[in-house]
């Protein structure tokens, strides 16, 4: 039970600190919706979703303002399609008619996003994967609301180069379709090593085919109520340090935990897990990239600033895991620079580089995310940058990720603007010596040695 001080406690982090629940996403399996006939399929997708998730945002609002945690996003995420569309699809086009079901149904339930136009081709590419690969410049260009996650190696099997190199021209043929957007379709694509089945945020989330047919998965973010709390312990040493963030990690993932389980049980719908992610917002004093200021560092990116944030992201995961009852997705800290002010005021006084994100993603969450590069950036070099990040999640046994956004037509010092929570960015320089021999030579990364490893 909850004492009135610690109700008190958690108005002041909600009214002051930015805390809140970033999502709520509803899984929905759509292996039974699988047909040879794509209208037949199309059909069965729509009604399938649309009856899952027609009360998901009322329940939402309703939850938020009975209990008074804001509830920032509602989402969606489904099996991924290339699994589900693999019998009826036999072109580009096809595909796409899928992506744009999806949407319209995304928009008539309310949702502000759905995952799940994805393949698994960690080892190897079916056709029906290929084809879905190569529609999502189309289907991201024809749709608001759909994202796109392509998981291309892991830890079990090694990376699948022939994948990264598609992926390479894709990511570059995306930011084509939109350049009149500031290539923002590449803000919905992603990729992966080692990707979560139940991953609530995106643009990486689907439901993964170990899931049941309906799941609620949460995902909390409370970057401003750590900082509050580590200002509070400015000076002292790293064992108050850690405690302090374990302290406030566990009461961030209560309020999740609660707002989890109220909505599953008036959805009806299984409770899944709870995502204890420091996701970070363009809000000011909600950035993940101010926490490591506040441990010491004049900027994110500064010499410490691995060693930081790989303090911040084990107490977060120590503190979270007691407070709940099942905690998964990626969890633990998010370093999108577009999406985190501090982030964005560091590249800007150049003390952060895409060099020092890389080494900063062995030791948190995700990845390189949500970072705007030159639109000129060959795709050669861009399935170099995907090939590395991977490398990590794959020798670390780690989930990694790259959402990288080449924007056609700027240079690097210019500035991008994405909105809402995607932000704004600075366009960051890329390394510009040649890969190409290296990612065109085919083929795929094997898995690493365990029996060995020290």
């Amino acid at each position: 039970m909850l004492n009135i001080w610690e109700v008190a406690e958690t108005n002041k982090m909600i009214e002051k600190e930015n805390l809140d629940v970033r999502t709520i996403t509803l899984g929905i399996s759509l292996l039974d919706c699988i047909d040879s006939d794509l209208k037949l399929l199309n059909e069965k997708i729509y009604h399938k979703i649309y009856n899952a998730a027609k009360n998901l945002v009322a329940i939402g609002d309703d939850i938020a303002a009975e209990f008074g945690i804001p509830i920032v996003n509602k989402r969606i995420a489904v099996t991924p399609i290339a699994l589900i569309g693999g019998s009826a699809c036999k072109t580009i086009d096809d595909y796409v008619g899928i992506a744009n079901t999806l949407d319209k149904v995304a928009k008539e339930v309310g949702v502000n996003f759905i995952g799940g136009y994805s393949a698994l081709v960690s080892k190897g590419m079916t056709k029906a994967d290929e084809l879905l690969i190569r529609s999502i410049p189309k289907a991201l260009a024809n749709t608001e609301r759909v994202c796109s996650s392509i998981n291309l190696g892991s830890t079990k099997t090694g990376i699948n180069m022939d994948a990264v190199r598609l992926m390479g021209d894709i990511v570059k043929e995306t930011a084509e379709y939109t350049k009149d957007n500031d290539s923002l379709g590449c803000a919905k694509l992603v990729v992966f090593c080692n990707a979560p089945d139940d991953n609530p945020f995106m643009a990486g989330a689907f439901h993964g085919v170990t899931e049941q047919d309906f799941v609620i998965n949460v995902g909390v973010s409370g970057p401003g109520v750590v900082k509050t709390a580590l200002e509070k312990v400015r000076g002292e040493s790293f064992e108050v340090l850690c405690e302090t963030i374990k302290k406030t990690a566990f009461k961030v993932t209560r309020v999740g935990q609660l707002v989890a389980k109220e909505a599953s049980k008036r959805m009806g719908i299984p409770f899944g897990i709870v995502d204890l992610s420091l996701a970070p917002t363009p809000a000011i004093g909600d950035s993940v990239a101010d926490i490591l200021c506040e441990m010491g560092l004049e900027y994110a990116g500064a010499p410490g600033t691995t060693a930081a944030l790989a303090l911040l992201n084990d107490q977060v995961k120590k503190g979270g895991v007691m407070a709940s009852s099942y905690v998964g997705g990626l969890s633990g800290a998010f370093i999108p620079v577009s999406e985190d002010q501090g982030m964005i005021n560091a590249v800007v006084a150049g003390a952060l580089t895409l060099e020092k994100l890389e080494a900063m993603t062995c030791v948190c969450s995700v990845g390189l995310d949500m970072i705007a590069i030159p639109g000129d950036t060959k795709a050669t070099t861009i399935a170099g940058i995907i090939a590395d990040e991977l490398a990590i999640g794959m020798i670390n046994q780690k989930t990694t990720a790259v959402r990288i956004i080449p924007v056609i037509g700027k240079k690097v010092g210019e500035t991008v603007t994405f909105g809402g929570l995607l932000g704004y960015a600075p366009v960051m320089p890329v390394n510009t010596f040649s890969c190409d021999a290296f990612v065109n030579r085919g083929g795929r990364i094997p898995a690493p040695i365990h029996s060995f490893k020290n």
